[in-house]
Order: structure tokens, then sequence, then C-alpha cells
């Protein structure tokens, strides 16, 4: 193959529930080869078959997780029943490259069957968190090395991801590419714009504002962050408010918090925003906070930096590695909420800091766009295809 113009690329993703960003990369990884198809067994809410705009996406039967633990989520161990009805499409489509997400039944499968298929395979691995890497299981830890020494190539986001492959699984370095692939687009996030009165936020919410966007869930960390605020208000400081976009099964838990600290004022409570509205949200709020107890990456985190806003980031997100200390935004332990109130009140005392830090954000962010991941996979692809 003489050009990437001449290859077709599938994408195979158990589950975009919430990941409506890879629309622009897949957009432009379109433009780059001959044709792109993201195959899906979840995707996003709202996902219409008939829009034009996703003609490039087919679900593919109906993924479904399976766990003893209640939190039916990535980071709950179990495991995912996808549809072997894959196999059919990738022989129908005859894709040169596939790159999967994971270590995922789909991944076994299409390595299986690679050789008659004659496709090169690259393993998309999104990062690394304790409960998504279980390096407690030999069994899954040999199967998962086996895959590695299969495949073609495997790319992750983050340092963490290239340390779990290189160090942990074995796999040769040469092998493994590290670029953050999951990258935000502004556009999306504005598609169907929500207005938002702006004399309604001077008077109902305080300046600096706090935004949090994300599930209402242990994980997410969010009852740290309204630890935090609650020792704000223990050390008098009272003038910002804390924005929360989102939903989930801890919502009321957290509101009666609010209220026994008597913080309810403070924290602003939005409820569940459709993806393509969010940029509103991002655009009116001051500082983003993402106190997460454990994440392989964090695409909010981006998303934030991508509208310039300064960034208070948990050290056990993958996307920390986004922040620059005191340049861009903090890291803190999000096991110790006292020092998340620290550099809230950093914010609180200097609102100046909000303006340098956020350009400082825009600037990071802006080698990181949909056109860039896209490239990014339109070369590992070439690469690939040449061994």
């Amino acid at each position: 193959m003489n050009s990437i113009k001449e290859c077709r690329i599938a994408l195979l993703l158990p589950t975009v529930e919430l990941g409506t960003y890879w629309q622009p990369v897949l957009k432009q990884l379109t433009n780059l080869s001959e044709k792109a198809i993201l195959y899906t067994g979840r995707p996003w809410p709202g996902f219409d078959s008939q829009d034009p705009n996703n003609f490039t996406t087919k679900v593919v039967g109906n993924t479904i997780r399976v766990t003893t633990n209640t939190e039916k989520t990535d980071y709950s161990g179990g495991f995912m029943y996808l549809s072997p009805e894959i196999l059919h499409y990738l022989f129908q489509f005859r894709p040169h490259v596939i790159f999967t997400s994971g270590f995922s039944a789909w991944t076994i499968l299409a390595l299986l069957f690679k050789p008659f298929g004659k496709w090169r395979l690259v393993i998309a691995w999104e990062g690394s968190s304790p409960n998504v890497d279980f390096r407690h299981s030999k069994v899954r830890s040999l199967l998962r090395s086996m895959m590695s020494w299969l495949a073609d190539a495997l790319i992750t986001n983050s340092r963490d991801g290239e340390e779990y492959l290189i160090k942990f699984l074995g796999v040769n370095k040469d092998k493994v590419r590290r670029r953050p692939y999951m990258v935000p687009d502004v556009k999306t996030l504005l598609q169907i714009p929500r207005t938002i009165d702006a004399e309604y936020i001077g008077t109902e919410y305080q300046r600096p504002i706090f935004l949090y966007v994300g599930r209402l869930e242990h994980r997410k960390g969010l009852h740290q962050l309204l630890k935090a605020c609650a020792m704000l208000k223990k050390q008098e400081y009272c003038n910002y408010s804390l924005m929360v976009v989102g939903r989930g099964a801890m919502e009321q838990e957290l509101k009666s918090f609010c209220h026994d600290e008597n913080i309810q004022d403070y924290v602003k409570w939005v409820g569940w925003v459709d993806y393509s509205s969010l940029g509103v949200y991002f655009r009116n709020a001051d500082i983003f906070v993402f106190p997460s107890l454990e994440d392989t990456w964090g695409m909010v985190v981006l998303e934030a930096m991508a509208f310039g806003k300064p960034i208070l980031c948990s050290k056990c997100a993958g996307a920390s590695e986004m922040v620059v200390q005191e340049q861009n935004g903090y890291l803190f332990d999000p096991h110790h909420p006292e020092t998340l109130t620290e550099v809230m009140k950093l914010f609180i005392k200097d609102p100046n800091l909000i303006s340098s830090m956020g350009k400082n954000s825009q600037q990071i962010i802006s080698e990181h766009t949909p056109e860039a991941a896209a490239q990014f996979f339109s070369e590992i692809s070439f690469s690939v295809l040449q061994k």
C-alpha cells in the first residue's frame, strides 16, 4: 500500500456511551483514509443511525456489563458481553487496519481471525488504573500479555498506560506509542447551544465559579470536593460557587451532606446536560475541578482546558499529566480533601490566576485536536501496514 488514502480502518469500541467526542476524530480519519467505520455495542445517548453524520458509526448488538458489584461501570470488575456478530461486519468491510479498545472479547475475536481477514491490529489502551489493570489476576495478565504479543502495535493516552503495557505486561517498547488520542472538540460541545442568562449567573453564582462535570458516584470523588467546600466554610471562605453538572446514584446523599454542613448556598445542582450543550457551562465557569479517585484518562479535563480553564486535578487521574503544576493548575490528593481546599483558596484569594492559568491551559491543549488524533491513527496505520 502506497498511501493511507487507500486504507480502510475499523475502530472497535465496545461502548461509546459518553463518547460523542469520537465523532470529530472519525470525521477527520475518514478524510485521511479510504474509509473509516466505528463499531460499538453501546452508542452515545440520542444516537440516530439515519443521521448522515452517523453513517460511519455502526451499532453491533448490545454491550452488557456483567459484574457482581453494585456499580455497573468500567471500573467495577467483571466483564463485558459483546456480540460475536462483529466478525460478520468485519469480513463485510474488510479493513486493512483495526484499532480495538483494550483487551475485550472483540479484541480476542479480531486477533483469532486476523490470519483469515489479513488485517493489522492495534490495541488502544486508554490508560492505567487499579480496577482496570487487574494486576492481581495472573490469568488476565497472562492473557493480556499474549494478546499484546499478537497485536501489531499498541497505543495509549498516558504515561501510566505506557508503563503498564511495557513494564507490567512486558510489551516490547518499540510496539507501544503514547499520545493523547481521546481529545476534545469545542464545536461538538457547543452543537446545541443552551442559553444561560449572564445576569442570572451574576446574581445566583458568586465568583469564582468552580465547575464539576461527571457522574454523581463514589469513584468520581465529588464527595471529597464537597468535604473541601465544608472546610472552606469552616475557614470562613464563602465568596465562591460550585456548579455541579451531572447525575447519579449519590445525588440525594450528596445534597444531604451539603445541607448538614450548611454549604447548600454555595453548591448549585444543574443536573444532566447533553454533551452537545456542555460547552456553555465550561464557558461560564472559572475553574474546573476533577476530584476522581480513579480514572484511566479523564476527557473532561481536556475539554475544560479547550475552553481556557485552570484545572484542579486529582493525582489519581490519567489526564493529570496534562496539568503543569502552578502553570495551568494544581494537582491534589483526592483522598485528602484538605489539599484541595488549599488550592481552591488560591483562586478565591487571587482571581487574577484564573486568566493567566486559563491561557496556559489553552496553549497546552492546542496541539491535541481531532485533526492531530486522526493523523496519529493514520500514521500508526501506515506504519503497521509496512511490516
